[in-house]
């Protein structure tokens, strides 16, 4: 077999699995910083918040639907970066199979 060959399949290989798992880091730092942020933000709530018996009613209302849109937000981010990491895989695939 041709070395230069063997290598480039290599170097592809190499290149894809490293796009993967970057994708999978980006995706989990999303994730991790939008919990961080969500518990601060229920913390501040907490502090701030009008006190009605032991707080949790006032707490409930105003911080679900913000974490919810927040969520969907992230949700949509992720859906966009695996189409984005998607499309590079198959531009990749292309490249090899030029070769």
């Amino acid at each position: 077999m041709d070395p230069y060959r063997e290598s480039s399949s290599g170097s592809l290989g190499s290149l894809l699995s490293g796009a993967i798992l970057g994708a999978a880091g980006l995706a989990w730092w999303l994730f991790s910083e939008a919990e961080r942020r969500q518990q601060t933000r229920k913390q501040k709530a907490m502090l701030y918040a009008p006190r009605i018996q032991d707080g949790s009613e006032a707490f409930e209302t105003s911080s679900t639907s913000i974490g919810e849109k927040k969520s969907e937000k992230l949700e949509e981010r992720v859906e966009k970066l695996n189409a984005a990491i998607a499309d590079v895989r198959k531009q990749l695939e292309d490249l090899g199979e030029d070769e």
